[in-house]
């Protein structure tokens, strides 16, 4: 079985990933497994820039494949924000529960209330090949928090046709539809090419 490491310390990121990379034989690992502690800092303005940042650096360390995710929140309202600083949003104090009650205090009197979920999902290699997948999900930020499960922003964030937030979904019908489930849909793709030309 194909080994990658997730650069995250993020346990919700690892199962997510986990569990949709496991139907390619790829067994995903976290840094911490291998005595791995670093926190790569996200010095990039974009999803893409960071994503790479995080998985090279992983990858350098291991000696391993890295795979990395850099995903954010873009409200319309907000100029696009958090965005790329979704998991700093309102400064490292502030816990999940926290950046969602900033949020929709700003959100307070906006319209549109539009907003999409982007994932940037890259993995590095150590033959120097790298591979990237991005995935967007549309929906609308909430008036108020619904749903219990899920992580980060999504008690807040609604999707219109099926009238329900990201919390309030199963496991299996948010990473049927979610930013991340589609970036490893795409990612997916292009692993099974590259693992053809390595068999």
């Amino acid at each position: 079985m194909e080994k990658f490491v997730l650069a995250s310390h993020n346990k919700n990121k690892l199962r997510e990933m986990s569990a949709i990379l496991s139907q390619l034989g790829v067994e995903v690992v976290s840094p911490d497994s291998l005595g791995i502690d670093v926190d790569v800092e996200e010095t990039g303005t974009t999803f893409e820039e960071n994503s790479l940042l995080k998985a090279r650096a992983i990858m350098e360390l291991s000696g391993m494949p890295a795979i990395a995710d850099d995903s954010g929140l873009c409200v319309d309202a907000l100029n696009g924000a958090p965005g790329v600083y979704s998991a700093r949003y309102g400064g490292g104090d502030l816990d999940d529960m926290g950046r969602t009650r900033l949020l929709l205090e700003n959100m307070r009197g906006q319209s549109p209330r539009t907003c999409r979920f982007v994932s940037v999902i890259t993995c590095c290699f150590p033959d120097g090949t790298v591979l990237s997948a991005r995935g967007e999900c549309e929906g609308t930020v909430a008036f108020a928090p619904m749903g219990e499960g899920g992580f980060g922003y999504d008690p807040v964030f609604f999707v219109p046709e099926l009238k329900k937030t990201f919390a309030q979904l199963t496991a299996e019908e948010k990473n049927a539809r979610s930013h991340r489930g589609r970036a490893l849909t795409l990612f997916r793709t292009k692993l099974e090419d590259y693992l053809k030309t390595k068999a």
